[in-house]
């Protein structure tokens, strides 16, 4: 996941993940920044044949040619992108299963610089939800490789990062 606090990190990042990974731009900005900045992280994602979501609505997420669009609505649009959905309990996993979303992003398992102060998941909770998700989850909060391999159990489809990706100044 991309974040605004990476600044210039955000290319190191990219260029450490691994093959068949993607990214989620969430970069929130104005309108003709947000554009070039997809467009570089584009060029980049192709290259290296990572998955490109883009964080908001369909439409930005076409325009942008990304593969797919990341929502936390229970409208998350057609079906001719990749759609992901965040997920923060159980009634939400049960809304992104109704639209059929086609992975969710269960968050914060673990304590987040992301969303300071804010209450987690954490395993066992996290746990209950992956065992009954009927959809492909992606583990986010807190993560780092450490932490995801504690949560293969589980039957997670992967996990998902800001910080433990980017590299300290």
């Amino acid at each position: 996941m991309t974040d605004e606090r990476q600044g210039d990190a955000l290319w190191v990042a990219l260029k450490r993940l691994p093959r068949g990974s993607g990214v989620v731009v969430r970069h929130y900005m104005p309108d003709k920044a947000r554009r070039r900045l997809i467009g570089r992280i584009r060029r980049i994602a192709r290259r290296r044949r990572l998955a490109l979501i883009v964080a908001g609505p369909e439409k930005p997420a076409v325009r942008a040619r990304a593969d797919g669009f990341h929502e936390r609505s229970q409208r998350i649009g057609s079906r001719r992108m990749l759609r992901t959905v965040a997920v923060h309990n159980r009634r939400e996993l049960v809304a992104a299963e109704r639209v059929r979303a086609d992975l969710v992003f269960v968050s914060p398992v673990f304590a987040t610089e992301s969303h300071p102060g804010a209450p987690t998941l954490g395993r066992v909770r996290f746990g209950m939800l992956a065992r009954q998700a009927r959809i492909p989850i992606i583990a986010l909060g807190g993560m780092t490789a450490r932490r995801a391999a504690s949560l293969r159990a589980f039957g997670i489809h992967g996990w998902a990062a800001v910080g433990a990706l980017t590299p300290e100044d």
